[in-house]
């Protein structure tokens, strides 16, 4: 274990949109340190969607992604006298965020389409009407927490 809690560093809003979590959602598509490119790909995909969306907004469409795919129960294995249960806990608001950007990337990422520009901007759009594979993860995340909801007593 840690002796201290780990100091959380405050990320810059970015220059566009002037918002933290495009920032984050950036730097986690990152590979390698090139965030040029990162940045490029995101803000290409929000330009898709722009174009693509008629009357919506690429920087809605994003927010509605995150917030759709933001999970609020996880479960969490526990020991107990030799077996292991699985047990549904809340998601800290931090944790939620950061799984949403994790998922809408690595879903994003398996995705058929030729670019990764492409790929982001269908995975938004799909995480913000409801639907798409991030989406899914989180609702296959919830009806786990939910069917482990007899071990909810041994949460910690």
């Amino acid at each position: 274990m840690r002796r201290r809690k780990a100091p959380v560093r405050e990320v810059m809003p970015d220059p566009i949109y002037g918002n933290k979590i495009i920032t984050k959602f950036i730097n986690s598509l990152m590979y390698d340190g090139k965030k040029s490119v990162a940045t490029e790909i995101m803000y290409g995909a929000l330009k898709t969607i722009d174009a693509k969306g008629g009357d919506l907004k690429g920087i809605n469409v994003f927010n509605d992604a995150i917030d759709n795919v933001k999970p609020i129960m996880e479960v969490k294995s526990r020991r107990v006298g030799g077996a292991t249960y699985q047990v549904p806990v809340e998601v800290r608001p931090a944790r939620q965020q950061a799984l949403a950007i994790r998922w809408i990337i690595s879903f994003a990422r398996k995705r058929s389409e030729r670019t990764m520009m492409e790929k982001l901007a269908a995975e938004l759009l799909d995480a913000a009407n409801s639907k798409g594979a991030s989406f899914k993860k989180k609702e296959d995340t919830y009806k786990m927490a939910e069917a482990n909801k007899a071990f909810a007593h041994y949460r910690w």
